[in-house]
């Protein structure tokens, strides 16, 4: 409402097609029916908004005068228009950082993973396995989600939650933060935490001396 003002419909001639507004200084401005932007007569008493002018003889008038409730809920709607388009900002630079967390967290996974390798700490049969079924379960999670977008057969929850147990919980999350694929269910997203805890458990296990025999027969 830059270079704005509002006032009150003091006067109106409606067979004349004009009248007076009354600033919040108590000044009187004419204005003629020709600048009054609703799509109906004005009203005495009625709160406007309006901008000031000149006509022909210099004299001030009021210009483009509009309804004071009209102005203020388009206010309300740009507001509004403006905290959603920042909340949406805001959203979308919470996932970027979120994005580069998992990242960072994936490949420190598998870093560690290739240094217990390098020191023998680990065999690279393992190594190899999660590399495989992240892989593989990333591409699981591709095809699901174009098959969701395209209404065709989907992969069952179940067989993505199985992959992720087994070791491609990285790939899994690496497809949910990036594909944004199965990120927003919260039982589906419990029970992805809940297959990484068994896949670390067991790759403790097998650290600490249980061999993958043992993994090969509870599997």
């Amino acid at each position: 409402m830059a270079n704005r003002q509002q006032g009150r419909i003091t006067k109106w001639q409606d067979d004349k097609g004009f009248g007076f507004i009354e600033t919040e200084v108590g000044e009187s401005l004419f204005f003629h029916v020709s600048e009054f932007k609703a799509p109906r007569r004005p009203v005495i008493d009625e709160p406007v908004v309006f901008s000031v002018g000149q006509d022909k003889q210099g004299r001030l008038q009021a210009r483009q005068v509009q309804e004071l409730s009209f102005v203020q809920q388009q206010m309300r709607d740009k507001n509004s228009q403006i905290r959603r388009r920042n909340s949406k900002r805001n959203q979308q630079a919470d996932f970027e950082v979120g994005q580069t967390k998992r990242l960072f967290l994936g490949v420190g996974f598998y870093a560690v993973l290739i240094l217990l390798a390098v020191m023998d700490d680990l065999s690279w049969l393992v190594v190899a396995w999660y590399f495989v079924l992240g892989i593989l379960t990333y591409l699981t999670y591709a095809k699901d989600k174009a098959a969701a977008q395209n209404n065709e057969w989907r992969t069952p929850e179940s067989n993505l939650h199985l992959l992720s147990m087994l070791g491609g919980w990285v790939g899994a999350m690496v497809a949910q933060t990036y594909l944004r694929h199965k990120s927003q269910k919260p039982d589906f997203r419990f029970t992805y935490y809940l297959t990484v805890v068994i896949n670390l458990a067991g790759l403790l296990f097998i650290m600490a001396g249980g061999g993958l025999e043992t993994i090969g027969k509870w599997l």
